[in-house]
Order: structure tokens, then C-alpha cells, then sequence
């Protein structure tokens, strides 16, 4: 079992193929086990200029089946340049995303290059600023800095799911319960001034975390004692 394990974890990338029933299974879970409702005031859904949206690690799993084909296709995910990441990419193209290849930890200042790149070309940019490591709910840099220098708004979203499991790992990755309301809240959006210094940029840092904090729901099954939590309901 050992020698299985360790010859798998030497795959860096498995054929495209493995990752269609898994992600036409997350659809079909999605839109028939759960209940949804999309609160998004400023219509950042369907229409407006690229966005820099920022949402936990831990609410990864239903991410890409909550919004439409056409913002999908136009969106941009920052991944992590580990071989999990190289998964998550390639998973996460079956639901038309892109991904940049990247972290706070590795190939950081490519994919803020590519993410400069993506915003230019009208795209939303999605961060997950707590990942790839932790510390859960501790928001990076890289999302500041970002609308620093390209004057787009920072749009903290959340996916907050009335009921779910959490995995004991470094970020309580939720899957929600089926039959739970997953709602999902696009916040207001937030610009950085631009030619900040990082003495200045981090004022900007804090705001946007406890932005995405304000609208970050965890319910009381996926607490444990000492958590860190969001708003309530």
C-alpha cells in the first residue's frame, strides 16, 4: 500500500480524461442536492469589468458550478504551482476556468505577472489568500497589491453553506450536507490606491480581510473550539 502511495504521489499530471465524471458529478450534486441563493448588489455575475475576487481555501468545493457559463469562461483562478495544484487546474478547466500557476510561497512574481496580464484582458481574477498553507482566514498581499497596481476592484465572496462536514485539515475544507442552502455573497467591492509602499498596502490588506470576514458564515457543525469565525447569521 505504501509503494502504491508513493508511485502515485509521483504523478505530476494525470490525463484530462480522469477529471470529466468527477466534475459532471459536482454539477449534477450541486443543482439537485442543494439549495442556493446568489446575493451579488453590484451584478458582478454577469456584467462589469474585471474583478479581483478573493474567497477562502475552505470553500473551494463548489466555487466553479456556482456561477454561470459566462462568468466562468472569463475567469482566471491563482493555483498553486504544487503537483495538488497541477490537479486543481486541471479540474477545474472541465468547468471553463483558467488557471495561473502560483503562490505567495512559489513562482509568486509569475503569476502576478500572468494575473496583470488577465486583468488588462477584462478577466476576473480569483484568489484564494489564505491558501495554499494557512493560516485559515489570513488574507496575503497578492489581491492588495494587485488593485494597487491595476486601480480593479477587490470583491471578497464567500460560499456559505447553512449545514456541512469539515475535514480536519490546516484550512477545515466544509463540503456541504445535502439538502443544506448554499449561499453564495459577492461583497462590496474594495480599490487600493495606487503607488503604495508595503507599509502602505497593508492597512489595505487588513481591510479587505475582514471584509471577506464580515460575510464569512461558518455554521456550528463546522466550528470547533478556539475557531476563528465570521459573521452570523
Amino acid at each position: 500500500m505504501a509503494s502504491l502511495k508513493y508511485k502515485f504521489r509521483q504523478i505530476k499530471k494525470l490525463p484530462g480524461w480522469i477529471y470529466i465524471l468527477p466534475a459532471l458529478l459536482l454539477r449534477v450534486l450541486y443543482r439537485c442536492c442543494y439549495r442556493h441563493e446568489l446575493i451579488d448588489p453590484h451584478n458582478y455575475s454577469y456584467e462589469g469589468t474585471g474583478m479581483i475576487g478573493v474567497t477562502w481555501h475552505n470553500r473551494l468545493l463548489y466555487f466553479a458550478p456556482a456561477f454561470p457559463k459566462e462568468v466562468r469562461h472569463r475567469t482566471t483562478a491563482v493555483v498553486s504551482a504544487s503537483r495538488d495544484g497541477q490537479y486543481v487546474a486541471d479540474f477545474i478547466a472541465r468547468f471553463g476556468l483558467r488557471a495561473l500557476r502560483g503562490s505567495s510561497s512559489k513562482r509568486g512574481a509569475a503569476a502576478m505577472r500572468s494575473a496583470l496580464g488577465a486583468i488588462r484582458g477584462e478577466e476576473h481574477v480569483i484568489f484564494t489568500p489564505d491558501g495554499p498553507r494557512g493560516p485559515r482566514y489570513k488574507m496575503k498581499n497578492g489581491p492588495a497589491m494587485l488593485s494597487s497596481i491595476t486601480g480593479r476592484a477587490v470583491v471578497p465572496i464567500s460560499l456559505n453553506a447553512s449545514r456541512c462536514w469539515s475535514v480536519r485539515s490546516w484550512d477545515g475544507f466544509q463540503i456541504p450536507k445535502p439538502g443544506a442552502k448554499i449561499t453564495v455573497i459577492l461583497g462590496d467591492p474594495i480599490v487600493v490606491p495606487p503607488n503604495l509602499t508595503p507599509e502602505e498596502l497593508e492597512p489595505w490588506r487588513l481591510k479587505i480581510e475582514e471584509a471577506l470576514l464580515a460575510i464569512t458564515i461558518d455554521p456550528p457543525d463546522a466550528r470547533r473550539p478556539g475557531e476563528r469565525t465570521g459573521a452570523t447569521s
